[in-house]
């Protein structure tokens, strides 16, 4: 029997933001588990959160360390926390005497969603004026598509889940990246019939316990749309009423889905005629119903014209925003008092994710701190991120949990602690219930919260600003000041679960109040009003290179406790037929941007001409898979490509 149980909230990059109870026997956690009070949770915990009594100790940061003899290969010199901040304040003020706030930059993510250790961390960069990135690595491409025909890209919320008639997932393996999501959804299949449908080109977990799998060629998911919308209207199930009281450019948005004849969707997509229709009908039907879009798909060449053509089909069905892609622009709380931008603090550039690895490459920053992401592994061009890091005119300041990729290229390397260790508040994308995360266990080592360090350092570099030294539970009590539907504060501060207020469902941020089939604010900007496919056109000796989540790990968080990614890629049995591919062979993936060396899984889970690997695995060879991503951003979003990548394969001796 523990010894004590303590509620808290995962913070990681997961659609899920679990509730769970923890263990704890003598100051140790001994085990994770799902609170059944919390109704997305209901008890249930991933692989991940049950692995975290190992993860908490093993492979950590324990100390601050300096790295003397140059980057990645100089040794660790154990130092003081007093001497650490002292030379990371030192160099700061250099820099900033030397060339300018713009000079310095801070790249941080999604690796802890709590809004202390992610969002009040900010504050001190943006008083200083420090660059920032703009935040385009995953999701901000389909926030910014979905938005030009919505005004905010918010919808369903996955407590809905189980209320829906039919559950469409679009480029998600939700049974292994949002599995709350997906078990309620079986759930709603068990309890009332629902209709389980997957859009997805490969196989995956989720497509083989779904009653429909329609599997489009990589990349024709807009031509799909259109087939399905162009069911709907020659056949007379779109919804008439809702079109007309709540809608915009529904006439030319028609005119573009009358061309997507049943004999040209298929010859593009690959998907059976009868399939395709059976889904539209199905789709019309079923009411309510909810289309959850994959962040995923943002990451692909053709992602933001895909992204506004899937959640342009619950609007001809007569559903408001029946689409799930992320609610965090659906919230109320005010985090630009959080990051200190509501004070008049901002930074002095912001610098595009995509491009940050040749800007790194080029020395165009003399100091970076980096926070809740390992940058190396998880920015495009990931040979560049780490030269530009290897400079020996940028200092690089570390602070996280554990060692990885990025901590190899770090000057100064701090302790932070994990969220066993601190109290935060994570803020969840996709449900609205809200409960204060509270340490469970001390700090390992000398490890020290990510505000207790920025606020050293503005000590130290003489900033006086008040705000900036706010104790967060009271910034964390402002911001949420008008943002919550159920409980109240003190609730929250003890311990209880509280719920957020969303925007509601049938308001429309656009310049004209409707759901615009026909962006008028696409056209202003210069866009294509309406989602338009594009080709992948291919050479012979070409393949697109898809990737995706595994169920042991979050990115590149848990090898420490279940090793490192399996180094396998998927391979079509033709294809690998061709090229004299068999099962476990070492293959190389190249292209202009470099190489990655895996083993060949043959496996007719992926399409003909297609590979399929996970997103954070190192290869054979030592590199990262982002290697092979290239340096270039999507118009819309501005969020990197770095799926469906084309490559070429070749066997290794």
């Amino acid at each position: 029997m523990a010894d004590s149980v303590y509620r808290v909230v995962c913070p990681r990059d997961c659609y899920d933001t679990c509730v769970l109870l923890v263990e704890v026997e003598n100051g140790v956690v001994v085990r994770v588990r799902g609170d059944p009070s919390h109704p997305v949770t209901r008890g249930v915990a991933c692989p991940r959160a049950a692995g975290d009594p190992l993860r908490l100790v093993r492979g950590r940061i324990r100390y601050p360390y300096l790295r003397v003899g140059g980057k990645p290969d100089g040794r660790l010199v154990r130092v003081s926390w007093s001497e650490a901040l002292d030379i990371a304040a030192a160099k700061l003020r250099e820099v900033l005497r030397e060339y300018g706030p713009s000079s310095v930059l801070h790249i941080d993510y999604a690796g802890n969603m709590g809004i202390v250790t992610w969002y009040y961390t900010r504050r001190f960069w943006n008083a200083i004026g420090a660059a920032s990135t703009d935040y385009s690595l995953c999701s901000n491409t389909g926030h910014e598509a979905i938005g030009l025909h919505y005004g905010l890209s918010y919808g369903v919320l996955p407590e809905e889940f189980e209320k829906m008639e039919m559950i469409v997932f679009w480029g998600v393996n939700a049974a292994v990246s949002a599995v709350h999501m997906w078990l309620l959804a079986l759930r709603a299949r068990r309890e009332r019939g629902s209709l389980l449908a997957t859009v997805d080109p490969r196989v995956t977990e989720t497509a083989r316990a779904s009653d429909i799998h329609l599997r489009p060629r990589p990349g024709t998911d807009v031509a799909l749309a259109y087939g399905i919308a162009r069911h709907l209207i020659v056949n007379d199930l779109v919804d008439k009423e809702f079109i007309e009281r709540y809608t915009y450019g529904f006439e030319r948005f028609a005119e573009e889905a009358i061309k997507w004849t049943p004999e040209r969707v298929e010859r593009v997509t690959g998907v059976p005629r009868r399939l395709m229709e059976r889904f539209a009908e199905e789709y019309a039907a079923r009411k309510p119903s909810v289309v959850f879009i994959g962040m995923g798909l943002a990451r692909t060449p053709n992602g933001p014209d895909i992204i506004r053509a899937v959640s342009l089909l619950p609007a001809l069905v007569g559903q408001h925003r029946g689409f799930y892609y992320s609610n965090s622009r659906g919230w109320l709380v005010n985090l630009a008092l959080v990051t200190g931008e509501a004070y008049g603090a901002k930074p002095a550039r912001i610098v595009s994710m995509a491009e940050l690895g040749e800007l790194l490459a080029r020395g165009k920053f003399h100091y970076v701190y980096i926070y809740g992401v390992n940058a190396v592994e998880s920015l495009p061009a990931s040979h560049l991120v780490a030269k530009g890091l290897a400079r020996s005119d940028v200092f690089v300041v570390v602070h996280d949990t554990h060692w990885n990729t990025t901590t190899r290229y770090a000057d100064l390397i701090l302790p932070a602690p994990t969220y066993l260790e601190k109290t935060d508040l994570p803020l969840s994308y996709s449900h609205a219930t809200l409960t204060l995360s509270k340490m469970v266990v001390e700090p390992l080592g000398e490890s020290k919260a990510e505000y207790e360090v920025i606020w050293e350092l503005a000590k130290r570099l003489g900033v006086k600003d008040e705000w900036l030294y706010e104790d967060p539970l009271d910034t964390i009590t402002k911001a949420l000041e008008d943002a919550l539907q159920e409980g109240s504060i003190r609730d929250l501060l003890e311990g209880r679960l509280v719920r957020l207020r969303q925007r509601p469902r049938d308001e429309y941020q656009t310049p004209t109040g409707r759901v615009e089939f026909y962006s008028t604010r696409a056209a202003k900007l210069g866009l294509n009003p309406l989602p338009q496919h594009r080709d992948l056109i291919l050479a012979p000796d070409e393949y697109i290179l898809l990737t995706g989540t595994h169920p042991l790990y979050t990115n590149s968080q848990f090898r420490e406790t279940y090793g490192p990614h399996p180094p396998v890629v998927h391979v079509n049995p033709t294809d690998a037929k061709r090229n004299g591919i068999r099962e476990g062979d070492r293959i190389a993936l190249y292209n202009d941007h470099g190489e990655v060396h895996l083993k060949a899984r043959v496996t007719d889970a992926v399409p003909e001409k297609t590979l399929w690997t996970t997103r954070h695995v190192i290869g054979l060879n030592g590199k990262p898979i982002n290697v092979l991503a290239p340096p270039s951003r999507h118009m819309i979003g501005g969020t990197p490509i770095l799926s469906a990548i084309k490559v070429k394969i070749r066997i290794l001796a």
